[in-house]
């Protein structure tokens, strides 16, 4: 017998009608849906070919309802059961290997009922397998039950026919335990979709259209099939049911599949493995499922992880998360977060992605409310230490890190890139603005860089900002220049507050003037590295030129983080209106929108960009001279030549610090366990970036006319 030891990429060469099936006693409904474009491909079952399936050990309910095809071999059926109409594609004598499971093609000690089987199949000890269409190349192998019911709905959050009462519909209710939030999931929901839904509540119309987006998305009649896409290997699993199952996924020791969607195909293949638990959810393309995960009323977009025993429940999980060893709640989370130890908790949030929870940290504990409706809000970069414990209602600004400690009452820090602490002795909360500028820059840049560089999303409908710098950031930068100049620090550079903590307890801010400082010094940089990135794009020199193109706003522009893309507000709310008209009428009008809105973030980012600078400097745009020009180059070149020394020296204390060191004999020891910082790869990566950027900012002051 030939080993195939891998899967050719082939297609059944026909196309299914879509399947539908009603309840049993109404066989015609199968014949009438059930039908091929491709007519007369499958044929009854010769004499012979019924001989040596019977001599083979397999029955039939009625053998005129098994149908093959040309290519089919009745010699590699054997013992196995068959009900209602079957129908059995080529195969050959031969074997299929795929991660050390080598089986032979064929089907066989299996039951089947009702169910399309494609082209070099391996089915083997599948005791119970209905209503599926099988594509080729599939291996089914020691399954308990894989089943469609009449009333299948594969995860999304519909009602089909007969089904009147409004507690059957699937709903995840994200951000507050109450369901005040709650979104009706669908496959292909993206993030910017489930934050839109779960915001504007107020706005019953919008909501409204909403759901009928959704349900127009989906055929209420009853008896779809479920489906296995090709190459896809199934093993050792106990419960498949109602779930659709994407080309070349591994699904291996799985406990219980029911009501689902897993997405997956050639370029992302989706796995999941031993003892996971998954049921009402839908599972993006690319995903990592495995070892002991439970996860109920889910949406997990592309390229997540679930592993070591999390779970998941009634949350949105955004792209290139990962969620290990712990608990996650109620939650809506964008993209890029990691989430890997196992005594955290997450619960009732709602989480702006490129964040970290730590082990032990326990965020949005309703231990101080008589209902469970707190939520707490944190921008982008959320950083909660080690066993932080907070309270709802709370709200923390992009990029707060939370030092270690149990935070009795509820917070609002307005400040990003801040470092909050309590000081116990004194009973008050400290707050140390520009932390990560200051003191943690290599761990800032590298996340950034980390961020993008894990993004594998091959259809990138969203345009998701990593960049610690953005329209987001740069605005509480600005409401922060503008809160901290109101302020009279001492002479430890020190100010007292109230407000941000619901007690009676003071708020110390440190470091006022030297983060007042970093804050104009960014607003700077982040024109400046914006306008030269422009003057790259349209391979000019003439900054006059790229910035008569570039009006600046009226005022300022707000900004939503949805889903990770940053848009500006008021072009959220002409989608809302649109959507609420009925100008919008499809989802993927809505997605659309975002494509669209990418497009132009660049050139809508430079334009904030450019009107924060002109605030600032309390500047017009004719005022804008070549003055202005060379000193922001000046400007822009040092804050990255400061960045640059940050990323060395704050990675460097690791290596000069005396606890870390004492653990190795001596330094080379030390320098063979976790590498010498002059071979740090990242580090550089960015000292050499900044070389390029020294020519470029040589070359465009050479430029400038005099």
């Amino acid at each position: 017998m030939n080993i195939i030891h891998t899967f050719p990429v082939s297609s059944l060469g026909y196309d299914f009608i879509e399947p539908r099936f009603l309840p049993k006693g109404q066989d015609e409904y199968f014949l009438r849906n059930r039908q091929l474009k491709h007519k007369g491909r499958y044929k009854k079952l010769t004499a012979t070919q019924r001989a040596i399936l019977q001599s083979n050990g397999n029955i039939a309910s009625n053998w005129n309802d098994i149908r093959v095809s040309a290519g089919f071999d009745p010699t590699l059926v054997h013992n196995c059961r068959f009900f209602g109409l079957v129908r059995i594609g080529d195969l050959k004598p031969s074997y299929h290997e795929f991660h050390n499971l080598r089986i032979a093609e064929g089907i066989y000690n299996s039951t089947i009922i009702s169910t399309d089987i494609g082209d070099h199949v391996c089915i083997d000890q599948v005791r119970y397998l209905s209503h599926y269409i099988i594509d080729e190349y599939v291996m089914l192998v020691n399954i308990n039950e894989l089943a469609c019911t009449d009333k299948a709905k594969f995860g999304n959050g519909i009602l089909k026919q007969g089904e009147t009462d409004e507690k059957r519909r699937i709903v995840i209710e994200i951000c507050n335990e109450n369901g005040g939030r709650s979104i009706i999931p669908f496959d292909g929901m993206l993030a910017g979709d489930a934050y839109l839904w779960s915001r504007y509540r107020s706005d019953k119309l919008l909501m409204k259209r909403f759901r009928e987006l959704t349900e127009k998305k989906f055929d209420a009649q009853r008896g779809y099939y479920g489906r296995i896409g090709a190459r896809t290997v199934i093993k050792n699993s106990l419960i498949i049911k109602d779930t659709l199952i994407g080309s070349d996924a591994y699904i291996k020791g799985a406990n219980k599949l029911k009501n689902l969607t897993i997405n997956s195909d050639a370029e992302r293949k989706t796995q999941i493995g031993e003892g996971c638990e998954l049921v009402n959810g839908i599972v993006g393309y690319g995903c990592r499922i495995f070892y002991g995960v439970k996860a109920v009323r889910f949406i997990t977009a592309s390229h997540s992880q679930l592993k070591y025993g999390a779970r998941l429940i009634n949350s949105y999980l955004g792209n290139n998360s990962t969620i290990s060893c712990c608990e996650v709640l109620n939650t809506m989370v964008f993209p890029a977060h990691e989430q890997h130890h196992n005594n955290s908790f997450l619960c009732a949030s709602l989480v702006m992605g490129q964040s970290n929870i730590a082990a032990g940290a326990t965020i949005g504990s309703n231990h101080n409310s008589r209902g469970a409706d707190g939520e707490i809000i944190a921008g982008r970069g959320f950083w909660p230490g080690l066993c932080v414990s907070l309270k709802h209602n709370s709200r923390f600004a992009s990029f707060t890190i939370i030092a270690k400690g149990d935070y009795p009452a509820e917070l609002d820090i307005p400040i990003p890139f801040s470092l909050v602490s309590q000081d116990v002795s004194n009973d008050r909360i400290v707050v140390m603005p520009a932390y990560w500028f200051m003191y943690n820059m290599y761990a800032l840049a590298r996340n950034a860089w980390k961020y993008e560089d894990r993004d594998k999303r091959i259809h990138k409908m969203q345009t998701i900002e990593f960049d610690y710098l953005g329209p987001d950031t740069i605005n509480e930068i600005m409401d922060a220049i503008r809160f901290l100049q109101k302020l009279k620090p001492n002479e430890k550079d020190e100010a007292i507050i109230t407000g941000w903590e619901n007690s009676k307890r003071k708020i110390l801010i440190t470091k006022v003037s030297a983060s007042l400082a970093v804050y104009r010094q960014l607003v700077h940089y982040y024109f400046g590295s914006l306008l030269i990135n422009q003057l790259d794009a349209q391979q000019t020199t003439n900054y006059k030129k790229v910035l008569s193109s570039t009006r600046p706003e009226n005022r300022r522009s707000n900004w939503v983080n949805a889903g990770g893309q940053l848009i500006q507000a008021e072009r959220i709310e002409a989608l809302k209106k649109a959507i609420k008209s009925g100008k919008i009428n499809q989802w993927e009008q809505v997605h659309r929108f975002y494509h669209e809105e990418g497009k132009k973030y660049s050139h809508n980012k430079l334009r904030h960009a450019y009107t924060c600078y002109l605030e600032l400097e309390a500047l017009k745009p004719a005022s804008f001279t070549k003055k202005q020009w060379t000193t922001l180059l000046d400007t822009t070149l040092q804050t990255k030549r400061w960045m640059t020394a940050g990323i060395r020296s704050s990675r460097e204390k690791d290596y000069q610090n005396p606890f870390r060191a004492m653990v190795y004999e001596n330094r080379k020891e030390m320098d063979a366990v976790i590498g010498p910082i002059s071979e740090n790869s990242f580090i550089l990566n960015q000292e050499k970036a900044l070389r390029r950027f020294e020519r470029k900012i040589s070359s465009l002051l050479a430029h400038t006319p005099r």
